[in-house]
């Protein structure tokens, strides 16, 4: 075949298309962004080859789907990009040091910023810094440290701008941290961020721009062909569409428009009707999924059913009211939009599901997958089978619980944390079940995450091993289980002729390597759309 070649032919010891009862291939051509063609025979897709074809003969590589990211955040980490790294400070002076040295090629009053990628028991301190701390650092500059999604520390410089004084009423579903005397120590838990985020201007557009192009590489690096993105604002959508239109993604997008900070339905309609002229975008690098909700805190403050293991007064926190998330998620529905919803403690689990089988009762014929819970970290058994009675998918981040659970037995104990994520009992029940990573809370990677949830290895040790699960589900998990969530099972998820052309390749397969080499394990090769998007 010449006058319609294949522009790419692989050549490989074993392609897995993950087709049901398919065995491995050895041959795979591609044209355009599909997949045309596949063989058992490594040479039956010869007659492919044109002058113009890229040939790869990889007698000793593994073939795979591209992985999916169903739970993460690329807009955090393009930001991240720029911003201070003090993820590679091992103690606060270390921290407070990176932050100096950014100070002084910053120009007087302009906002400091850290990357999100850190926790606070890698320092030696254990702990977070204090806006005292940070003054020590810098008090001409507002400075905003962020860890994860749900927290800030920030400098007595930018407290004062955002006029948060001894005085200030703490937000419904939010925390103004206190040192032990009673002051103020800089400490933003959730609804309580907005007083100071809403003052940090964006980064300069083009500044952004690359921070998403280095950003999508690096996922990319890792296996990951899709990112499920759970918090993006319009403005991020809007740069997310820039940098569509300039080439800078390596990464196929599914946004979730974010709701966060939000408390009545009012909010949500005029947020729909922004969402208006995006509805029929059909780009399959990047389109909107649906609607992010969250419902409870993140490690410090998901509401659980009984107390923390350190605070006996305390059990969480539940940002929304009933009633008014019903409304709330109903009105996303009702304008054919997609529905995630952040549960992570077993109260904000059960919670969710009465919410779902409201909106459910209220609205029947909603197509499956309207209504998805993001986490339900502590779901129990019986929170398990009501979601899978209701027809609620799930996301569950092992990585997350890998790199927190330190952090988490501080607040739960070790048999909660040790219950997290319980993958295995979710697919014994015949759960619509996916798995991404959470960065930057956790460590985004195709491969491991799988390690993760193959071993239920954390930081400390291996938790809750009875909810291990095996290789091959585990891979499901990230490839056909989360294109069913996007949406997209028709166009990914397995290999096929007709499909879009998103794989990696492995210099050895990823099923037979020991625990230690798959933690760490990263493909020669990622594919998406038959572009090659690593080095």
């Amino acid at each position: 075949m010449t006058d319609h070649a294949a522009d790419l032919v692989i050549r490989a010891e074993a392609i897995h298309t993950l087709v049901p009862d398919q065995a491995p291939q050895r041959a795979i051509a591609v044209r355009g962004d599909r997949i045309v063609a596949l063989s058992p025979d490594p040479y039956g897709l010869d007659h492919w080859v044109g002058a113009h074809t890229t040939v790869h003969d990889l007698p000793g590589a593994t073939v795979l789907p591209a992985f999916d990211d169903t739970h993460t955040h690329l807009i955090l980490a393009a930001h991240g990009a720029h911003d201070v790294p003090v993820h590679q400070a091992h103690d606060i002076p270390e921290f407070l040091e990176l932050i100096r040295e950014r100070a002084k090629v910053t120009p007087e009053g302009e906002w400091i910023r850290t990357a999100t990628n850190w926790q606070e028991l890698n320092l030696a301190e254990r702990r977070m810094p204090t806006a005292a701390e940070l003054d020590r650092a810098t008090d001409r500059h507002p400075v905003l440290v962020k860890r994860g999604g749900h927290n800030d520390v920030v400098n007595s410089y930018a407290l004062r701008l955002a006029g948060i004084t001894e005085d200030t009423p703490v937000p419904a579903g939010g925390v103004i941290g206190r040192d032990a005397d009673g002051r103020l120590d800089g400490r933003l838990i959730d609804n309580a961020m907005g007083f100071v985020e809403r003052l940090v201007p964006s980064q300069d557009r083009a500044r952004r721009i690359d921070g998403l192009r280095l950003a999508s590489a690096r996922y990319a690096a890792t296996g990951i062909g899709t990112v499920r993105d759970c918090m993006v604002s319009p403005a991020d959508y809007d740069l997310l569409r820039a940098a569509r239109e300039e080439g800078a993604l390596s990464v196929r997008v599914r946004a979730l428009i974010s709701a966060l900070g939000m408390t009545g339905v009012a909010q949500v309609e005029d947020l729909l009707d922004v969402m208006e002229e995006w509805r029929y975008d059909s780009d399959p690098m990047l389109r909107v999924w649906g609607v992010k909700f969250g419902l409870d805190g993140g490690l410090e403050a998901g509401a659980t059913e009984e107390p923390y293991a350190c605070d006996h007064a305390f059990s969480g926190t539940l940002i929304w009211e009933s009633d008014a998330l019903v409304e709330a998620v109903e009105a996303v529905v009702r304008r054919g939009w997609r529905v995630g919803t952040h549960a992570y403690g077993d109260r904000a689990v059960r919670t969710l599901l009465d919410v779902y089988e409201r909106v459910l009762a209220r609205n029947p014929g909603l197509p499956a997958g309207s209504l998805v819970m993001e986490h339900g970290g502590l779901a129990g058994p019986e929170q398990r089978t009501r979601a899978v009675e209701l027809g609620i998918p799930v996301t569950i981040q092992q990585p997350l619980l890998h790199d927190t659970a330190e952090v988490e037995e501080g607040f739960w104990g070790p048999e909660r944390v040790a219950r997290l994520f319980p993958a295995r009992g979710w697919i014994d029940l015949g759960a619509e079940v996916s798995a991404g990573s959470d960065f930057p809370v956790g460590q985004f990677g195709a491969m491991r995450s799988v390690w993760g949830m193959t071993t239920r290895q954390t930081v400390i040790g291996v938790k809750g091993p009875e909810h291990a699960i095996t290789y091959d589900e585990a891979v499901t998990l990230h490839t056909a289980n989360a294109a069913r969530l996007s949406g997209d099972q028709e166009l990914r998820g397995t290999l096929a002729p007709g499909r879009l052309a998103d794989l990696t390749v492995w210099d050895q397969d990823p099923a037979r390597c020991s625990d230690d080499e798959l933690r760490d394990l990263n493909p020669t090769r990622t594919i998406v759309g038959g572009r090659l998007v690593t080095p």
